[in-house]
């Protein structure tokens, strides 16, 4: 495996489309443990048109929801093809969430995720969110995968 994705092989592991698809890039991955996904927050993403149209600001759960995304991408990235294929990660928890910074276009938000445990179908994770060095968010998350219903 490489040690990055870009949007492309993203998409190739998850079911998310734009607008949903956040994460444009997963960087610095360590297999089943850790990695760095890119959200690149710009005047054109869908959010930002009806978000504080005159001081637009990424929304805190669509944070938490990139933070998700790159943790199923990154688990999705190590496991067999056969373990993820016909399956859905769903969000279970989000724990200790917590904003710091608004998170305003344009910029490079850097989610740097961490699996902490898994036990069977169930994975725990953290995160931080950084703008240039500068902490926006962290979080702590659990997710499972379930059988995609036909």
């Amino acid at each position: 495996m490489s040690d990055s994705l870009n949007k492309k092989q993203i998409q190739n592991l998850l079911p998310h489309r734009e607008p949903m698809l956040l994460i444009d890039e997963l960087i610095n991955i360590k297999k089943l443990q850790s990695a760095t996904a890119i959200v690149n927050v710009t005047k054109e993403s869908f959010f930002v048109q009806g978000h504080f149209p005159d001081e637009p600001v990424m929304p805190g759960v669509l944070i938490v929801e990139a933070f998700g995304q790159a943790a199923a991408a990154l688990t999705a990235a190590g496991i067999d093809k056969k373990t993820y294929e016909n399956k859905l990660v769903f969000l279970m928890t989000v724990d200790k969430a917590r904003f710091r910074n608004p998170v305003v276009p344009d910029c490079r938000l850097e989610l740097n995720i961490e699996a902490v445990r898994s036990h069977g179908r169930v994975w725990k994770y953290k995160g931080e969110a950084f703008v240039d060095r500068k902490k926006m968010a962290d979080a702590q998350w659990a997710a499972t995968i379930v059988d995609r219903k036909k």
